[in-house]
């Protein structure tokens, strides 16, 4: 009797997944190209803009997913994002032997209803299980700078708490459910009612195509102004642990540095050296994480619960804020760009020397008119009603002009509307002139 050889589907199956990860190897390859993203050139054990098999490879191994999210175009946290991507050997040890390391460079596909932290950094990073609970947030940033509080050291902590409480889950579930946002009545950026050139950012992705970290804040905006829900209280999104009187350590992420006289830390007798362990019961591994905490109350009479070591005891202070506890300095917030007015000019600070021959009072801060839009209606209505290149802004309503770029663009946000006029007095060939700014968004 001749016996028939029997032909196992494994070898086929061997291939064609050989065969699928060698093109998701490629696409990887093409979009670092595309993006010249040199931070993660030879850093091979990042896997690259693909959360799905991330999230594959934390079940089959039972690791912790240390997600990164960088915009590669951007200036701001380059050299930082540098030492985390291939630089640091701490860091890159700990991230390939005990995590599943993703670096996400653009948010075209990434759920929003599972990655919400604060959209306007240049770079953040989330931690999770691979069943999706979320374990910490790390990245902060203020008008201090984008690397104020973000190290290195502190980084080297947060993925160390990650890991312990990854070896306590799932009996440490109770104080991991609350960071895990609400979800989102749509999935993808893509998706997002507010989302402009959705057509164009549906293409390949480049760096000139490229749904920024920034643009789902954008597209929120744009989202609240369609439909009447325009609200200030939006705009102080994550607010700072200095909004409590709280001076976090950056080094660390959850030591007290220094706590404000009268402020609620204060009243409430939190003290330098407390270490914040749990914000109304979630574990804490950074900085970022008590933001989120923060973020998620609202900007009315609040009282937030934190729980500090201080020597060799577990304490519990509650804070009390009052209304508008959430009121900071937005001015560095790439997205406070898109809200309406929008002046469509670039209004640049002038050199030292060049203010000085402009013999103008002291303390004075001169800007200057560098480029007007004409292919957007404010910028065509501001150049008709007198506007010009090279006006040098002297004067916001009737005082002398005493604030950066960025500062003119967050009171002009926070104080007017589509329809007002901004009052200027403008320096042209040496002299003064009353220019009433039209706030204006169409034709």
């Amino acid at each position: 009797m001749t016996t028939k050889p029997i032909h196992s589907p494994l070898p086929s199956l061997i291939v064609a997944v050989a065969l699928a990860l060698s093109q998701v190897g490629l696409a990887q390859n093409q979009l670092l190209e595309v993006l010249k993203d040199e931070n993660a050139r030879g850093a091979k054990f990042w896997i690259y803009n693909n959360l799905a098999t991330a999230r594959a490879e934390a079940r089959r191994t039972d690791k912790p997913m240390f997600v990164t999210f960088r915009c590669v175009p951007c200036a701001a946290c380059n050299g930082f994002d540098a030492e985390v991507a291939k630089n640091n050997q701490r860091i890159i040890r700990l991230a390939q032997e005990k995590f599943v390391a993703v670096r996400q460079v653009e948010m075209k596909g990434v759920d929003l209803s599972q990655f919400q932290f604060d959209y306007d950094l240049n770079w953040a990073a989330m931690f999770l299980n691979a069943d999706g609970t979320v374990y910490a947030r790390y990245g902060t940033q203020s008008a201090e700078g984008p690397d104020a509080y973000n190290t290195i050291e502190s980084l080297e902590k947060t993925m160390r708490r990650v890991l312990a409480l990854h070896d306590g889950y799932p009996a440490n579930k109770a104080a991991l459910a609350g960071k895990l946002g609400k979800p989102k009545p749509y999935k993808t950026a893509l998706e997002m009612p507010g989302m402009k050139h959705r057509t164009k950012l549906a293409g390949g992705t480049a760096r000139n195509n490229c749904v920024h970290c920034h643009n789902i804040h954008d597209a929120e905006h744009e989202q609240r102004r369609a439909t009447g829900h325009n609200n200030h209280d939006a705009l102080w999104r994550y607010p700072l642990p200095d909004n409590l009187g709280l001076r976090i350590d950056p080094g660390d992420g959850r030591v007290i540095s220094a706590v404000q006289a009268g402020s609620p830390a204060a009243n409430a007798d939190l003290r330098p050296s407390d270490v914040l362990t749990h914000a109304d019961g979630q574990a804490l591994t950074s900085i970022a994480d008590l933001q989120w905490v923060l973020h998620n109350l609202p900007n009315t009479k609040s009282n937030v619960t934190l729980n500090v070591a201080r020597s060799d005891r577990s304490i519990e202070k509650k804070l009390a804020m009052n209304a508008g506890w959430k009121k900071t300095d937005i001015s560095w917030r790439g997205s406070l760009w898109s809200i309406k007015p929008v002046l469509a000019t670039w209004c640049a600070p002038m050199k030292e020397k060049r203010v000085k021959l402009l013999r103008l009072a002291k303390g004075v801060k001169p800007l200057e008119v560098r480029w007007i839009n004409t292919s957007r209606p404010e910028g065509r209505n501001a150049k008709r009603a007198g506007l010009r290149k090279g006006d040098i802004i002297i004067e916001l309503e009737g005082q002398p002009l005493q604030m950066s770029s960025q500062h003119f663009n967050m009171h002009l946000k926070l104080n007017y509307r589509v329809g007002d006029k901004l009052p200027l007095t403008l320096l042209r060939d040496g002299k003064r002139i009353r220019f009433d700014w039209p706030l204006t968004d169409r034709d």
